[in-house]
């Protein structure tokens, strides 16, 4: 683990060059503009390279924001437990893109530096609370294994009800599919998220 990095031990999952581009100035419509400025301004979110990119499919674009919104930000979790899964899910997938978005995300959500600097270390580190450790022991079982341990979603049952717990799993799972669309396409991160995360190392 490179810590003051903050880059996994095999490194981020890119491909040499970027295999999807974005749509070309000239196929953006009014409103395709309309919409991108919309998602930018209500979503507060700099990810313009990915929604560039999904409006080569507009039908699944609207789909995407629609089912996604539902999770983050409306999603009825708290939403620091779900940047916390959502940057487990990006550090384990190596998508350098989800966690880059994720980490300006869940500082603004309320996650400490010192936390989100911890999140490569997995549940064992000190410092996470019995549902912190539970949550991102969640996310390693779906992502190793596709499956949770039964003594993981018992200890998540203490916590959660059973929607929340139907919730999470499928937090997780969407985030880790995202993930590897995020890194087979290559889309480079925003760049006015590389400040983001060079401060997040300082």
């Amino acid at each position: 683990m490179k810590y003051e990095e903050l880059i996994p031990d095999e490194g981020w999952q890119l491909p040499a060059q970027r295999r999807i581009p974005s749509i070309a100035d000239g196929q953006m419509s009014i409103p395709k503009r309309v919409l991108l400025w919309g998602i930018e301004r209500f979503g507060k979110l700099n990810a313009a390279n990915l929604w560039l990119l999904m409006m080569h499919n507009m039908r699944l674009l609207r789909g995407m924001l629609f089912f996604a919104s539902k999770l983050m930000p409306f999603g009825r979790l708290d939403r620091r437990d779900t940047e916390l899964a959502i940057l487990r899910v990006a550090w384990l997938c190596r998508s350098r893109y989800e966690w880059g978005q994720h980490v300006d995300i869940g500082l603004r959500a309320g996650l400490a530096p010192e936390e989100i600097r911890r999140i490569p270390d997995g549940a064992e580190a000190s410092g996470w609370t019995e549902r912190q450790s539970l949550i991102l022991r969640a996310c390693d079982g779906m992502v190793h294994d596709h499956l949770v341990d039964e003594a993981t979603i018992e200890g998540l049952k203490t916590h959660y009800s059973h929607g929340l717990m139907v919730e999470l799993l499928m937090l997780i799972g969407w985030y880790q599919g995202l993930a590897g669309v995020l890194n087979s396409s290559g889309i480079p991160l925003d760049s006015s998220l590389e400040n983001v995360l060079t401060r997040l190392r300082s």
